[in-house]
């Protein structure tokens, strides 16, 4: 008896451990977000992250440098920025290394509906709104430079610059506290389909070209492998599901992101203007970088160098397992 019981024990031993090992905890990772539309896909990775074998903790800020500095404490191991943050981050020390891009596009110049600006060169003696430090105040720079237009926070240029946050632009634009802004998605299609904003432009037409959303990690974070694999594989199957199924992405950013506050045709409009996407390029980041620099966005006393940190080998290994196109 006692040695039937010896090999019962012996036999049970391993399946023991295997379930052990199956129910250990989680990888977590902390996630940096923004609230907008084209950010949605990043936000899905805590919604299918058990499937990934991880826990992702999301955590939502108001704007892209905002990310870097709680990356900076130690506080996040990923974060979704739009490119002028990493690029500024890596350049004042932040240890970041730029992995994917999630979305293109995502701005637009408009203008109050009565005024009837057309032009970048119709701005001249306006008040325009920005976000301070977003990618669309390097993408109204480099169209006012383009124009050949001065401009400066304060009056005397010839196009006086407004800092408020995303939301406070549709306002200030509805109230007539400014003349135009350079806004985000999905709030400058709100702004649209409300009837208080025209399009000047789509701001795609500078050394930038169309911008790109980063997708970022520490290099702490991205120097363990295995978990900042497994979160990449994530990132690519909530990417793929939103891009292959466009009403689960419609669904989840307007009921769980905004609440019921965003129309299906605003959600629609938003997104035909910054889609999904995976890649980045380090010709990209080091265009935007280079423009940065040149009209003194970012305080860099020289742009970084993006070969140096924007590293896509996770995400191509994603891509290859999941059948994603390069």
């Amino acid at each position: 008896m006692k040695h039937e019981m010896r090999l019962m024990l012996g036999f049970l031993a391993p399946l023991l451990l295997l379930g052990m090992n199956t129910l250990k905890a989680e990888d977590v990772v902390r996630l940096g977000n923004l609230k907008l539309a084209h950010f949605g896909a990043v936000g899905y990775i805590k919604e299918i992250a058990p499937k990934c074998g991880l826990k992702v903790e999301e955590h939502l800020f108001a704007k892209g440098p905002d990310i870097m500095q709680a990356m900076v404490a130690g506080e996040l191991d990923v974060g979704a920025t739009a490119s002028e943050a990493a690029i500024s981050g890596r350049a004042s020390g932040v240890p970041i290394v730029v992995v994917a891009g999630f979305a293109r596009g995502g701005a637009r110049l408009l203008s109050r509906t009565d005024l009837n600006l057309k032009t970048v060169e119709s701005l001249k003696s306006r008040k325009v709104g920005v976000t301070r430090g977003g990618i669309q105040e390097v993408l109204l720079v480099a169209e006012l430079a383009q124009h050949n237009m001065t401009w400066s926070d304060q009056p005397g240029k010839d196009v006086q610059l407004i800092y408020l946050a995303y939301p406070d632009l549709n306002q200030a634009l509805m109230q007539k506290n400014v003349d135009a802004i350079m806004q985000s998605e999905p709030y400058s299609s709100q702004a649209l389909a409300q009837g208080w904003g025209s399009e000047m432009l789509k701001p795609y037409d500078t050394p930038i070209g169309e911008p790109i959303r980063t997708l970022v990690m520490t290099e702490k974070f991205y120097a363990n492998k295995p978990v900042a694999q497994k979160f990449m594989q994530c990132f690519v199957l909530a990417t793929k599901t939103f891009i292959d199924n466009p009403k689960i992405a419609e669904n989840y950013v307007r009921d769980s992101i905004f609440k019921h506050q965003l129309t299906s045709e605003e959600f629609q409009a938003a997104i035909a203007n910054s889609p999904y996407s995976y890649n980045i390029t380090a010709d990209h980041i080091q265009r935007t970088a280079d423009t940065m620099f040149k009209y003194g966005i970012g305080k860099m006393s020289a742009p970084p160098v993006a070969r140096d940190f924007v590293k896509t080998d996770l995400l191509d290994a994603a891509k290859k397992s999941l059948g994603v196109k390069p």
